[in-house]
């Protein structure tokens, strides 16, 4: 088993990624010598640099020299120049899952999985057991609006974990309290059947300590299952939803009333407490009822969730306020996935009536929009107008017949969609074609959130 020690250097291949930079971050706050290398430099990178890590743009064999342990991004492949350089100076090289269990030791980990919704369900709970004093160490796949970092050491004694399900990161984190929000099928170029990835997150639930408990959506099937099964077999398991009226707790009597979505909260058909939220959509109030269940189990009441989740904002790219030009709202959107892309526009409909809402998408992955392809044509039939701009290849080669202008002619049957060659083209189109009021949602989790800085600068 891996023993880190504050002595060791720490050398991160891909510092650049939401998961390695968290990780990055709380070794610094430890004490650790970090260095990384990523393909081009970025905030998280320059707020790492600056707190003392040494941060290498581009990928070089000699980046590695002096470390004594490397951590490589999912993305690697086997023949990466510092693997190699790493492998070749015996210096072991691990993925997240085989390092997570040194990070956070035998203490209390509280572990949110999902496919949708886990980054502002981790980033929830750590926000309420902030504000209740409870200060823990955590780790998100986004900045938190409300205290501006994606990771932190706290002094509690609790480290609160986004379980990222990719490469089975999440197998590694053994912890004593889960969250499972949904369990979609996703990331086919890792998981190729929805039964791989359900088996998956049963694996993940097994992991968890002997007296640990699990939290789980009774909403969502697979999720539901789960917690039936992990009841039957090994251990507690609590329910929460909107429409399952098994659930054991419940957000009843939802209202959309401009800002604010409003609902109240059954335990086992009891009132308990209100919820007020900033943050659009149904889901979002799924993903605050297991927040507050989550706090609950360590000690937070209520209602002083209930208060902390009032003053929560949107993590960084989860339906984020950017700005407005000329009378059009621009929303910045992690959504990648078809599901998460539906209810992100419903949402906006709901929380913009009065206005024409467009959906800018950055496809991301080859292999997701092969395999999703129906799901994502239909997904956006709620938009008024629809931008497609160049697929994001992340980790991925090209797929024949698998493009941008492929899914603009796909979606031609419900008012169609159009093509930009570039986030330059894009932001002429759209300031040529959209017209105020109306809402800009930009999809992407690759780099297509540049658009939104481009939209609302510049000239008229």
């Amino acid at each position: 088993m891996l023993e880190l020690n504050p002595y060791q250097r720490v050398h991160f291949i891909g510092i650049g990624g939401a998961g390695l930079s968290a990780i990055a971050r709380i070794l610094l706050e430890r004490g650790f010598s970090v260095s990384g290398s990523d393909l081009k430099g970025s905030p998280l990178t320059a707020a790492l640099a600056a707190d003392g890590a040494r941060v290498f743009v581009g990928h070089e064999a000699g980046n590695v020299e002096g470390a004594d342990v490397v951590l490589a991004t999912s993305a690697a492949p086997p023949d990466h120049v510092e693997i190699l350089a790493a492998r070749a100076q015996d210096i072991p090289v691990y993925k997240r899952k085989d390092f997570m269990g040194a990070i956070l030791g035998n203490g209390d980990t509280i572990a949110v999985a999902g496919t949708h919704g886990k980054t502002t369900t981790t980033s929830m709970i750590i926000h309420i057991l902030k504000s209740a004093g409870k200060d823990p160490s955590f780790i998100v796949g986004g900045t938190l609006a409300n205290w501006g970092a994606n990771a932190g050491v706290g002094k509690g004694p609790s480290f609160v974990i986004e379980a990222d399900e990719y490469d089975n990161m999440f197998h590694g984190l053994n912890p004593t309290l889960a969250v499972i929000t949904n369990v979609e099928h996703d990331h086919p170029d890792f998981f190729k059947t929805k039964a791989q990835m359900r088996a998956a997150f049963k694996t993940f639930v097994e992991t968890l300590s002997p007296c640990g408990t699990l939290i789980a959506c009774a909403d969502d099937e697979a999720a539901h299952a789960i917690a039936d099964e992990h009841r039957a077999e090994r251990g507690q398991a609590i329910t929460y939803g909107i429409s399952n009226e098994a659930a054991e707790w419940r957000a009843a009597d939802l209202r959309f009333d401009n800002e604010l979505v409003t609902a109240s909260v059954l335990h086992r058909g009891s009132p308990s407490v209100e919820l007020k939220l900033s943050l659009p959509g149904a889901h979002n109030a799924l993903n605050a009822l297991a927040a507050l269940v989550a706090a609950g189990e360590r000690g937070v009441c209520p209602e002083e969730s209930a208060e902390a989740l009032e003053s929560f904002r949107a993590t960084a790219r989860r339906f984020e306020y950017r700005g407005e030009r000329d009378g059009v709202i621009v929303v910045d959107d992690y959504a990648h996935h078809p599901t998460e892309i539906l209810v992100n526009i419903e949402a906006a409909r709901r929380r913009y009536p009065e206005r024409e809402i467009w959906a800018v998408w950055q496809p991301h992955t080859y292999s997701r929009i092969q395999q999703f392809w129906r799901g994502f044509i239909s997904a956006f039939a709620g938009a008024d107008g629809v931008l497609i701009t160049p697929i994001y290849a992340a980790r991925e080669a090209a797929i024949a017949g698998v493009t941008s202008q492929a899914l603009v002619e796909a979606m031609s049957d419900h008012g169609g969609a159009v093509y930009a060659p570039s986030f330059d083209a894009a932001v002429e189109i759209l300031r040529r074609d959209v017209r105020a009021p109306a809402v800009l949602l930009i999809f992407s989790a690759g780099d297509a959130n540049q658009i939104a800085d481009l939209y609302l600068g510049g000239e008229a």
